[in-house]
């Protein structure tokens, strides 16, 4: 005998609020054939309604009308539609549901979509499957929304498609079905409790790299109360999403959007060519030929540029080098704690791009590196890390926002915060001599792409440089050299005297 195919879990999640009249036919429009393709339950939150929503949903849980499984609970104190949504999907997720289908109490969404809406899910083409009323054309006019919110809902989609981009023909339907996976996956508790916790979770799966594919649905517009303040509904999409997108330039970090798969956490290195950057600026110190260490060498694409220009290239790393990625040599090394494997007597260059900041003591490191070239007076080191002092870093200050990230000058995992006066004294008080200080814009084609806007914004940052190196540069970049050490100078001072004394000798008995 065939062993039977076990059904996937769905879980029909209706979030009520003062929806006596219309919950019953929300719950009994229910298409029955859902039942043949999965294990069908019905979950009612009635988020502390004023009227008898939850009595008239009980009703009917106990008459045994519906053919599913009829759940009803009741919130004794108002969570928001965004807390109510939070509650639903705990319960989907903690019962071991596969897929979670929201549905509105007062009817505006027709329950006889759900197993169009389903079934993508269930073929593997989606984690999360939103019911549009925009993809039909007029379809929304038709379905009775009134024009206002329809231009409203195009411009917001608008704007978040660019900042996010996305390409989606509406951010603000409430039909929507998740995969239980994929909200396992996100922080959605960390979301708002009001109805933008709709963008909020869009913009979490966007970030995770989960996909979302869109179905069709009628629009239906009838006599319910709306409960959405437009305009504040308007900013507070518009806010989320400006935040994230500023989170995806490293300019802001909040923890609900830091969704990105883990397995992408230690994202491939960008090697910034093509605009001002430490590494462009880098490429032309370096003289072709020269003997280059590059510390922290970041998977080896620097040196890989470098050595296409005829150098010879060392990289020291605590991580390998990428798949491709050949230096001439390269020892793999914790800089916290391992001595340097290399004497830098055989060295014109030595690179420490973006790594000082992340030493847990930068300061012994700096030391660590004065003992290495003391007897290296000609070398020349050229450093980069991140300027604190940046306008924008100032601007979060002010406004109470100090906010860590992924990426940019508050990295996660930065142990130190320079402005040029704090980073040019770490290297003098060590025994280096600066002699050239130079501010970088930021990286705006990395974030914006590279267009004419983003060359645009790139020429204005440097005219601000020139203006206010330390208010207006994203980075700071410095060309530094050893001072002569006193055991250098001694040992300059031993020869230098013999040769003298030889001198005094030859004169002596030439006379």
């Amino acid at each position: 005998m065939a062993q039977e195919v076990t059904k996937k879990r769905l879980l029909v999640f209706i979030v009520a609020y003062n929806a006596a009249k219309t919950i019953e036919g929300v719950i009994t429009r229910i298409p029955q054939s859902l039942g043949e393709l999965y294990d069908v339950e019905v979950l009612v939150i009635d988020d502390c309604s004023k009227d008898q929503t939850f009595e008239a949903s009980e009703t009917l849980r106990r008459a045994e009308g519906p053919p599913f499984r009829l759940n009803v609970l009741f919130n004794p104190v108002n969570q928001g539609y965004g807390g109510n949504q939070k509650i639903g999907f705990a319960f989907a997720v903690e019962q071991g549901f596969d897929f979670v289908a929201l549905l509105h109490g007062d009817g505006q969404y027709a329950p006889e979509c759900l197993p169009e809406l389903v079934k993508p899910l269930a073929d593997g083409e989606a984690e999360a499957v939103f019911g549009s009323r925009i993809l039909r054309k007029k379809g929304a006019l038709k379905g009775g929304m009134p024009l206002y919110k329809l231009v409203g809902n195009r411009i917001l989609t608008w704007f978040q498609n660019k900042m996010l981009h996305s390409q989606l023909s509406e951010f603000h339907s409430g039909y929507r079905v998740y995969s239980v996976e994929a909200l396992r996956r996100i922080p959605f508790e960390l979301n708002a409790q009001v109805f933008h916790f709709d963008t909020e979770i869009i913009i979490q799966l966007l970030f995770a790299g989960l996909r979302i594919k869109e179905v069709p649905i009628p629009t239906y517009y009838g006599d319910e109360i709306c409960h959405v303040n437009g305009l504040k509904y308007a900013w507070d999409v518009a806010f989320a999403t400006l935040k994230a997108r500023l989170q995806k330039m490293s300019l802001f970090y909040d923890r609900k959007f830091d969704c990105q798969p883990s397995e992408q956490t230690s994202e491939r290195y960008n090697l910034k060519l093509g605009f001002e950057s430490s590494h462009t600026l880098t490429l032309a110190k370096v003289r072709k030929g020269a003997r280059v260490l590059d510390l922290g060498c970041a998977r080896g694409y620097l040196g890989m540029e470098l050595r296409r220009r005829g150098c010879y290239v060392t990289g020291i790393d605590l991580f390998p080098l990428d798949e491709g990625v050949e230096l001439d040599a390269f020892y793999q090394r914790n800089l916290n704690t391992d001595d340097l494997p290399v004497p830098f007597e055989d060295f014109d260059h030595v690179l420490l791009l973006d790594l000082i900041e992340h030493l847990l003591s930068p300061e012994e490191f700096v030391d660590k590196l004065r003992r290495a070239c003391r007897y290296s007076p000609d070398m020349k080191l050229i450093v980069s890390t991140g300027n604190v002092g940046f306008v924008i870093t100032r601007l979060m200050l002010l406004l109470g926002q100090f906010n860590y990230g992924r990426r940019g000058i508050l990295d996660l995992t930065h142990t130190r915060l320079f402005t040029f006066r704090t980073f040019c004294r770490i290297f003098e008080q060590a025994g280096f001599e600066v002699i050239e200080t130079r501010g970088i814009p930021a990286p705006i084609p990395l974030a914006l792409g590279d267009g004419r806007f983003a060359r645009l914004l790139l020429a204005m940052n440097r005219a601000l440089i020139r203006l206010s190196k330390s208010l207006f540069s994203y980075q700071i970049f410095i060309v530094l050299k050893p001072r002569p050490s006193l055991p250098y100078l001694l040992q300059k001072a031993n020869i230098h005297s013999k040769i003298r004394a030889e001198k005094i000798d030859n004169s002596s008995r030439e006379t």
